[in-house]
């Protein structure tokens, strides 16, 4: 399985489109064995929920992320967990061991600093 983190330095980003980039989780059988890190090539309407597919991603964690990019992660097969914060190697491992569930929140605020959290 691989979960793609969006991520800011070590910390979960506050909104996936505008985060450095992408931190890709290779896990097996609920251990972390490694991770690579892509840079963000760009928000583009539609474009990342694609990318990160053809990156095998099979799980998204952000701290927030649209409702049509929501959609096009699952049109991909791609699960989407929102409402993610603080260290991403922790909030992988708590999704592993099924405490991180997605808020399941709507970001409709595109003029922020980096965070969106409703």
């Amino acid at each position: 399985m691989k979960i793609a983190v969006a991520s800011e330095g070590t910390m979960v980003s506050g909104h996936f489109g505008h985060c450095q980039g992408f931190t890709m989780y290779d896990v097996d059988h609920k251990e972390i064995k490694g991770k690579t890190f892509l840079p963000n090539p760009g928000h583009k309407p539609g474009f990342l929920p694609v990318f990160l597919k053809e990156h095998e991603a099979e799980v998204i964690i952000a701290g927030g992320m649209g409702e049509t990019a929501q959609t096009l992660f699952n049109e991909n097969g791609i699960e989407v967990v929102v409402g993610a914060q603080g260290n991403m190697d922790h909030a992988v491992k708590r999704y592993l061991e099924g405490d991180l569930q997605s808020s399941g929140s709507i970001c409709t605020e595109h003029a922020h600093e980096g965070h969106c959290n409703d």
